[in-house]
């Protein structure tokens, strides 16, 4: 009798023993996922409130105690601040030189960090960290003389000047594709020699394939950094017709400082395609960035 009592008792002291430690993860997530939420409230705050007070009168931003919603919403200050100064060819600059210095930075890079990663050469090593020590130089020192060569060039005031410097060179997308590279096992490119390929078609028909991942990330951070780039375009260019949507944005501020709607709807208009391109294309940021150090 006493055995059958006690086998009950042993198999519920038994659960509970295994629900403990499952109980103090779920409250441990629990308590993770409230900071996280209150953390990203805060962080969000400033960019909603940016986004709403665009959309209110001018007698609304002032109202104590503040509010967040419009009331009424006023949507034809977005139509005043694309038409108070040429957003529309900004958007067009922004774009075009964005998606020009993408492409040639995921042909530059790409050749550069196979050569590092997959071609033995002679001081290979020593000259990628002399090229990865660019990283460190602030772009502030490199700007003098890369002025003088651009006036030389006859190509300032052009966006000549924004495209080919930053096409030709990025020590980071080559460090980011360099090390995808070295994750990828050097027995498919042997293979491919061995079959009678040569070092542009197993670069171009071999490897590009399997780094889109990769691509993918320096495709997304390098439109983002260009998009939002002010130091080079004040410098570079001087001519309204030629200005980015940053540079736009600046003008704008001046023309219109006491104006907080419009300043807040224009600066909506402006950040808006880089927030889309964030969301809709985060994963391969992650998934690039995160396989990067893996190697076969």
């Amino acid at each position: 009798m006493n055995t059958v009592k006690t086998e009950p008792v042993q198999a519920l002291q038994k659960r509970t023993q295994h629900r403990a430690p499952h109980l103090k993860l779920d409250i441990s997530k629990l308590v993770l996922h409230l900071v996280l939420i209150i953390v990203s409230t805060i962080m969000i705050a400033p960019f909603l409130w940016m986004v709403f007070s665009g959309l209110k009168d001018i007698s609304q931003i002032f109202i104590v105690p503040p509010t967040l919603f419009p009331h009424p919403w006023y949507w034809e200050n977005i139509h005043r601040s694309l038409t108070a100064m040429p957003f529309d060819k900004a958007y067009f600059n922004s774009a075009y030189i964005s998606v020009s210095i993408v492409i040639g930075q995921l042909l530059t890079c790409s050749m550069a960090a196979y050569a590092f990663a997959k071609i033995n050469f002679p001081m290979r090593n020593l000259l990628f960290i002399v090229f990865l020590s660019m990283l460190m130089v602030p772009e502030q020192v490199t700007i003098v003389p890369l002025y003088i060569i651009l006036k030389n060039l006859g190509w300032l005031d052009t966006h000549l000047s924004l495209i080919v410097p930053d096409s030709l060179f990025s020590a980071f997308g080559v460090f980011l594709l360099r090390q995808f590279f070295l994750g990828i096992p050097r027995d498919l490119s042997e293979s491919a020699y061995v079959d009678g390929a040569n070092m542009w078609t197993i670069y171009w028909r071999i490897m590009i394939p399997l780094v889109k991942p990769a691509l993918a990330a320096l495709a997304i951070i390098a439109f983002l950094g260009t998009w939002n780039n002010f130091f080079r375009p004040v410098i570079f260019l001087s001519t309204t017709d030629n200005y980015t949507v940053p540079l736009m944005l600046s003008t704008f501020k001046g023309l219109y400082v006491t104006d907080w709607t419009l300043m807040m709807s224009g600066s909506t208009i402006a950040v808006l395609p880089v927030l889309l391109v964030y969301l809709l294309l985060q994963r391969y940021i992650i998934e690039g960035i995160t396989m990067t150090g893996i190697k076969g």
